[in-house]
């Protein structure tokens, strides 16, 4: 029954992003009195329709998109090609501007979408991760320029470039919009002592700036201990989040590395938060020759590192800026050759999109909603890329038909549509597999909690 519950808000909030952006062509076109043939969510044969004034409603069995058919904007979608037709006499043709316009309607029906939806998160709060809330150090990489400074999982960054900060989030924000090759900051420590620091600051594949050397906290909750390693023999179970590791307080991922390493081949004590509890269990960091470190065999639930009992409350515009800025640096990183093929990488398809929604809906509610925004102004941003079949498409063709003070010759338009449709097409079933390769094996849904070799260190890392 949950099961099902959750698939059905799934599949609600996901129609809605793709109904308001339908939503926004179909009332523009209509208000500016183009003709509309067809209103369809989803594609493929239709599970429900119904003809009114001219008019076929539609929902489609697939349900990865939608469209509005406008004989007089786009000739792939009319009604010769839907089997649709109402009549046989031609239509004028419609102005530039109004074209435009429609085009701009979707994104902005997304937008608007994304912008209430916000307005709602401001309202109720979200779970937050801690870099929300605090500019917590969570890792000091060894060797570092940091750690030569003496800073320590657990600092506090309490001002950079001369300017407070609240958390990471604005941390990395500042850096990135400011260009910030170096920075200097004022660190607390958890004694209270106070130091200034100076340090380069470094870019992450999508062209994120953080201070070189130093990452942010992060929660160690177990997706799953590896079967036959020492952690599933101590007892640790999916849902634990990992609290101390040797009497030492854990702040991220990448501090339980190196603290592992740290405790090879001994009984140490690992503390874990069980059903709002501490428990102390013992475990035994062991070498794998593989990774070349120490490891005790546990996945961590990296979709769900938030703290579901602390709310944020992001204000609207703040909301919008992050998401928008976030496929900005990405859409930048896809033409900047040295990150290209990461970006690429990360670029996630139809069963990507629904695993995380899938996901995000069984942790919260407040989430989903947050996530829905956020995709709704990524396709908002996307569908305006000046590409044949997109939006942006449409209003390249528009302002190429107002250039040429005349419209451009149909049999061009409809195989560049075509072509493009293609690509397209081939595209969407190409991340489709690719997802199906991700999602398909467990270990490849969550990177391991020791996914990358530290070397040992010959000190503790925290002291």
């Amino acid at each position: 029954m949950i099961h099902l519950q959750t698939l059905v808000i799934v599949l609600l909030l996901f129609s809605a992003t793709i109904f308001v952006h339908e939503l926004g062509h179909f009332l523009t076109a209509r208000r500016l009195g183009m003709v509309v043939e067809v209103f369809s969510i989803g594609f493929g044969p239709a599970i429900w329709k119904r003809k009114r004034n001219g008019i076929l409603y539609k929902i489609g069995c697939i349900p990865f998109g939608g469209y509005v058919a406008l004989p007089q904007m786009d000739p792939s979608l009319s009604a010769e090609n839907t089997a649709e037709k109402t009549s046989d006499a031609p239509l004028p043709p419609a102005a530039p501007w109004k074209k435009t316009l429609v085009a701009i309607a979707g994104a902005g029906g997304n937008a608007l979408f994304a912008f209430l939806l916000s307005v709602v998160v401001f309202w109720v709060g979200k779970p937050s991760a801690p870099h929300e809330r605090i500019a917590a150090i969570g890792y000091v990489e060894p060797d570092s320029r940091a750690a030569q400074w003496g800073l320590r999982p657990g600092d506090v960054i309490e001002r950079a470039a001369g300017r407070p900060v609240e958390n990471w989030l604005e941390l990395s924000t500042r850096l990135t919009l400011e260009n910030l090759e170096e920075v200097a900051l004022e660190v607390r420590s958890p004694d209270g002592t106070m130091r200034s620091v100076t340090l380069p600051t470094e870019k992450n594949d999508l062209g994120v700036r953080t201070p070189a050397g130093l990452g942010m906290v992060n929660i160690c909750r177990v997706r799953r201990a590896l079967p036959g390693m020492s952690a599933e023999a101590a007892g640790v179970v999916a849902g634990d989040v990992i609290l101390a590791f040797g009497g030492q307080t854990v702040y991220s991922r990448e501090h339980l590395r190196q603290l592992t390493d740290f405790y090879r081949d001994r009984e140490t004590i690992l503390t874990v938060r069980r059903d709002g509890a501490p428990l102390d269990l013992t475990v035994r960091p062991a070498y794998d020759e593989k990774e070349n470190r120490a490891l005790i065999g546990i996945e961590f639930d990296l979709i769900g590192g938030v703290d579901f009992d602390r709310f944020v409350y992001p204000r609207p515009g703040a909301q919008m800026r992050s998401h928008a800025g976030g496929i900005f640096r990405f859409l930048r990183s896809l033409v900047t050759p040295k990150q290209a093929r990461a970006a690429a990488g990360a670029v996630g398809g139809p069963i990507s999109i629904l695993f995380m929604y899938w996901q995000i809906v069984r942790m919260s509610f407040r989430m989903a909603l947050w996530f829905t925004a956020f995709l709704n102004v990524n396709l908002a941003i996307l569908n305006l890329l000046p590409l044949p079949v997109l939006d942006g498409g449409h209003i390249l063709f528009s302002v190429l038909e107002a250039l040429a003070r005349g419209p451009l010759r149909r049999s061009i338009v409809l195989a560049t549509h075509r072509v493009f449709a293609a690509l397209l097409i081939a595209l969407f079933l190409f991340l489709a597999y690719r997802d199906t390769l991700r999602w398909i094996w467990p270990r490849r849904l969550s990177q391991a909690a020791e996914a990358a070799p530290s070397p040992e260190p010959s000190t503790p890392p925290q002291p």
